[in-house]
């Protein structure tokens, strides 16, 4: 009796689970239209630590087709993009971007940026003590008005 219980509990659990995989999720990368200028190492990190998320070349991973997973990603990347998209950059006005430079220098030094549970799949993302110094030195001069 229990056994046939714990089969019809496991074959609606994997039932259930074929069927959330026919949610569409949408895993799309527009064209970059005014990406971010910047130096070759500093580019080089953004690009390893921060596109996947913050960016229109976004490199979905075979579990990005996997519900719910799927789910999770695409929400992740769709705010990434709002919050700070590099493939957009230069079509931030200034006070957008000076406020973007800000808190990005924040969440780097605090340690939130890549967020803790990408870094486990992605561990080429985290930030070495060098990259944090060579992204907080790039903002830094970032926040600097130019000279008149």
């Amino acid at each position: 009796m229990i056994a046939k219980m714990v089969g019809l509990i496991f074959g609606g659990l994997v039932l259930v689970f074929l069927a959330i995989q026919l949610v569409p999720v949408e895993r799309t990368n527009l064209p970059v239209t005014a990406e971010i200028q910047a130096p070759s190492d500093v580019s080089s990190i953004l690009r390893r630590s921060c596109y996947d998320c913050h960016s229109n070349e976004t490199k979905w991973p075979w579990y990005s087709r996997v519900a719910p997973v799927s789910w999770l990603l695409e929400r992740d990347v769709r705010e990434g993009r709002r919050e700070l998209n590099f493939s957009q950059w230069r079509t931030l006005a200034p006070a957008r971007k000076a406020k973007k430079v800000k808190e990005s220098l924040t969440e780097i030094e605090n340690g939130d940026m890549p967020p803790w549970y990408y870094l486990p799949m992605h561990p080429d993302a985290k930030l070495t003590g060098k990259d944090k110094a060579v992204l907080g030195s790039w903002l830094k001069a970032q926040m600097v008005p130019p000279p008149r």
